[in-house]
């Protein structure tokens, strides 16, 4: 079993460093489950994450405190209005509009609201 864990860590590791690049993909998210799965498969690997120079910040305010950082608010942020902005360029129905519109303003009201990191 470990070795599930430990492969579906290594994953959400790899999903993570794609989200870095492409807005549409979560980094933070997919590193806070890649430390849920590599505290049950591997000391070493949940070490690494944890005091790794870029991530591991993120994920001990997350874990200490429920927090995110105001740099990552203004990242999801601006995130979140590209693949709006896309969708309109794109002519994306309104229905679609408007079901983006709601759910990605929700994802923004609830990264407004955590406490700052």
């Amino acid at each position: 079993m470990q070795y599930i864990w430990a492969a579906l860590g290594l994953v959400c590791v790899g999903l993570a460093l794609i989200g870095i690049i492409l807005p549409l993909l979560p980094t933070v998210p997919f590193l806070l489950l890649a430390t849920f799965f590599f505290a049950r498969s591997s000391e070493h690997l949940h070490t690494w994450l944890l005091t790794h120079r870029l991530f591991g910040p993120m994920i001990n305010d997350w874990q200490t405190f429920g927090a995110i950082r105001p740099t990552a608010k203004k990242a999801a942020t601006l995130s979140v209005a590209a693949v709006f902005g896309l969708s309109v360029v794109f002519s994306a129905p309104s229905h679609v509009l408007i079901i983006q519109a709601v759910v990605l303003g929700c994802v923004l009201v609830f990264i407004w609201t955590r406490p700052n990191g």
